[in-house]
């Protein structure tokens, strides 16, 4: 059975088919070759210009357009993650965090910021190496805080916004693997050596990703909403309390 010639294709020959008609009937009417050829080569010096003008320019304004209505929903996304989850989450694997020093002197809001130190704080905490101890009791919290969110995190991930995302993407199944590591184990305060250090490996891993995203989410803020930036930088999850179950302001 013989293939089914693509629309494309089909369209094609119809075009050629029609063009090549109606210069037989313009040459039937006016007998001018001469005409004919003069048009169809102007038209086709054009051609190369017609193709870079739409093709190239116009179709690249057009895609920049879309993907900065499509950064803008996704950083709505991920707006929306660190309000639900995200800065809590951080602040409550940092009370694990025997380094955090380090990130809060980072991140004093008295310090005059900028894109740029932005930027180098984000390569910064890439080599950055959390040195995060075990406490049963806090990380028995942290799994009844994290299944309190799983429905969210399970239509994070169903967000066609996230598709395009591979950080933040990579950041919402790693919180989701450690959400399901701790929901297996019915008592953290009583686990072996090897489970304790396997747990730690897991939840690092989300605490570093999310605290690169934050910093991102941080340039977003400071570029296009400067007031949310100062009041999410003095809200900052590596405080050393929460106050009525939000980050303290000073």
């Amino acid at each position: 059975m013989l293939k089914k010639i693509p629309w494309q294709i089909s369209l094609g020959i119809l075009l050629i088919i029609s063009s090549f008609m109606l210069y037989s009937l313009h040459y039937s009417i006016f007998r001018d070759a001469k005409h004919i050829f003069i048009y169809l080569i102007g038209d086709l010096a054009f051609l190369p210009l017609e193709v870079l003008i739409v093709s190239i320019i116009i179709n690249q304004v057009l895609n920049n357009r879309e993907k900065k209505d499509k950064l803008h929903k996704l950083n709505m996304v991920i707006g929306a993650f660190f309000t639900e989850i995200g800065s809590e989450l951080m602040y409550r694997i940092a009370q694990l965090d025997s380094d955090k020093s380090w990130l809060q002197k980072t991140f004093e809001h008295e310090k005059e910021w900028s894109y740029l130190e932005l930027t180098r704080i984000e390569k910064e905490l890439k080599s950055h190496k959390c040195k995060l101890e075990y406490d049963g009791t806090k990380i028995q919290d942290l799994k009844e805080f994290l299944d309190s969110k799983r429905e969210f995190l399970l239509n994070l991930l169903s967000n066609q916004n996230l598709l395009d995302h591979n950080r933040f993407t990579s950041l919402i199944w790693s919180v989701f693997h450690t959400t399901e590591e701790l929901l297996r184990r019915k008592n953290l305060t009583k686990n072996s050596l090897e489970d304790q250090k396997h747990i730690l490996a897991d939840i690092q891993r989300g605490y570093k990703l999310i605290i690169i995203e934050w910093v991102a989410y941080l340039k977003h803020l400071q570029v296009d909403y400067p007031y949310l930036f100062k009041f999410e930088l003095r809200a900052n999850p590596f405080k050393d309390r929460l106050c009525n179950e939000k980050y303290c302001l000073d």
